[in-house]
């Protein structure tokens, strides 16, 4: 059964309830030479919280600072209501080699100004957006739980980073009594299904709620891609648009079309777009909190939202499936090949003379 943005799931080991899709806002602001503008931006925020969306998501470098901003103009008169998390780790200012990456001084400083950007007394969730391989977890995972302490922050999460690392963390925090982490946002998709192999598992097992961005691959899984887009072009990705990015970045490649192929099969048969199968694929998982979905229009935005009415049946999520399936890699085929499983619960007979 579908439900809409006013269906509340919990996030991760918490009982902080949000959205079944998040609002992405890197879009708010033409700081990077694309996106949408104040008043295009005020029109996607208005239309998401409408229809009862409260998960919003930033970041202090989206758009150079401008999403941060104005989302502290959009939530004002409405900030108790909404779910704001933004994030931190990323270079805030070139030169400065502590103002980038997971250590202590970077992470109160870029609170600070996340905090009067966003014209708010706390951040209802704070992720580590980045991880940097150079922090010790102690310092990070102290600092998170100073920030939970003292109100600034009420949740905090973690973003692309490896399983182990984010396992070796929440393992940390539980000892020491700190905070723990309720969220993990990694890229996952029909074309990114990578996740699958450890951090998804990972999760499930620790208490993160799995919130995907890029649930639309950059807008591959969109369908506005072609065969002669294949390989990349000569361009460098600079010119202004998502699409020249994508080209330039090598995301369009032939398995990942044929991917799109089976979307477009799908999507014709249910009545719908491509982009709102891509979605429904996505919400489906069990182990899915909210997708982030990205928009530069109202219209894009409507239809990404349409995505939540859309049922997909056992057969085409089966066919979905097959068509992304990725190699599950050491250890995880073999510990599912058949003569593993027969070992492990005790279904073959060994010769003792063996």
């Amino acid at each position: 059964m579908t439900s809409g943005l006013d269906t509340y799931r919990t996030l991760g080991r918490s009982g902080l309830r949000v959205s079944r899709l998040a609002l992405g806002t890197a879009t708010f602001g033409t700081d990077w030479g694309w996106g949408a503008e104040r008043s295009e931006a005020r029109k996607l925020f208005d239309a998401y919280v409408d229809r009862g969306g409260n998960f919003i998501d930033t970041a202090p470098t989206y758009t150079d600072g401008s999403s941060e901003k104005m989302l502290g103009e959009f939530t004002r008169g409405n900030r108790e209501a909404i779910v704001l998390a933004t994030k931190y780790t990323t270079l805030r200012r070139p030169g400065d080699p502590n103002s980038g990456g997971s250590n202590r001084k970077n992470l109160m400083a870029s609170v600070q100004d996340s905090l009067r950007r966003l014209g708010t007394d706390y951040i209802d969730l704070l992720y580590l957006h980045v991880w940097d391989d150079a922090t010790p977890i102690d310092e990070i995972m102290q600092g998170l739980d100073d920030l939970v302490r003292r109100g600034h922050v009420l949740y905090v999460a973690i973003s692309t980073a490896p399983a182990w690392q984010v396992a070796r963390m929440q393992t940390v925090a539980d000892l020491r009594g700190w905070a723990p982490l309720v969220a993990l946002q990694i890229e996952y998709n029909l074309i990114e299904r990578g996740g699958e192999r450890d951090l998804i598992p990972m999760a499930h097992q620790l208490g993160l709620g799995v919130v995907p961005f890029s649930p639309l691959a950059g807008g591959v899984l969109s369908g506005k891609y072609a065969q002669a887009d294949v390989g990349g072009s000569d361009s460098d990705g600079s010119s202004g648009t998502r699409r020249d990015f994508n080209i330039a970045m090598g995301s369009v490649t032939e398995r990942n079309l044929a991917i799109v192929d089976v979307v477009r099969e799908v999507a014709s048969e249910l009545g719908c777009t491509p982009s709102q199968i891509g979605l429904a694929w996505n919400l489906r998982s069990p182990h899915v909190t909210a997708p982030i979905i990205g928009a530069r229009t109202l219209e894009q935005l409507e239809e990404n939202l349409g995505a939540l009415e859309i049922e997909l049946s056992a057969e085409h999520v089966a066919q979905l499936d097959r068509a992304s399936a990725i190699d599950p890699g050491f250890p995880h085929a073999m510990l599912a090949s058949d003569h593993i499983r027969r070992q492990t619960r005790g279904e073959m007979k060994f010769d003792a003379r063996v």
